[in-house]
């Protein structure tokens, strides 16, 4: 590959990855606004928003994962597609756990948020090149690893709440939002 045809490679996926961050930052904050208004029970309307989360996810890992191919970032899309098989079975495991309660719910989230941390973290570090779009993902990343243990284990207190998983949403959307700004930067330095 060409260094043109390379550099043409990251811009695109500097582009599309910034599109794609943009529509998760949006979607993050309005889907925690709309969950905070339902958080202290599971409502049928509270379970159709939780489980659709983590399938929000699998829909932005297709379209990373297509962005991905475009560099040829060395096991990015697997990494992806591993992603969109723990976001599928998350979403699976959050609709399941619905009818438990909020403790279940935590649970299944907490495994989730680490697993997908970690999914996230190992696929930006590689992709640091992409002009510094990637460090907020990393800290997204290792973030999110330490949140999904904070929400395994409060699922076992005494009266266990909603309030953190949906507030685990907005910093999340605020990274994105970040990574999209930074991305745009890179894009228009090349």
């Amino acid at each position: 590959m060409s260094a043109v045809a390379a550099s043409s490679g990251f811009t695109e996926t500097a582009s599309a990855l910034r599109r794609l961050y943009f529509v998760r930052f949006a979607f993050a904050i309005v889907w925690a606004l709309v969950m905070f208004t339902m958080a202290e029970e599971i409502s049928p309307a509270g379970a159709a928003l939780l489980v659709l989360y983590p399938l929000f996810d699998v829909a932005a890992a297709v379209v990373d994962a297509r962005a991905s191919r475009l560099t040829g970032a060395p096991g990015t899309p697997v990494l992806l597609y591993v992603n969109m098989a723990v976001s599928l079975a998350a979403a699976v495991g959050v609709g399941v756990a619905c009818a438990s309660g909020i403790p279940a719910v935590l649970q299944v989230w907490g495994v989730w948020a680490i697993v997908s941390g970690l999914v996230q973290l190992i696929v930006a570090v590689p992709r640091r090149k992409l002009g510094g779009g990637q460090w907020p993902m990393i800290f997204s990343g290792g973030i999110s690893v330490l949140a999904g243990a904070s929400f395994v284990a409060s699922a076992g207190a005494d009266d266990p709440a909603l309030t953190s998983a949906i507030g685990y949403a907005v910093p999340g959307g605020i990274f994105f939002l970040v990574s999209a700004l930074r991305l745009g930067r890179a894009a228009e330095q090349d």
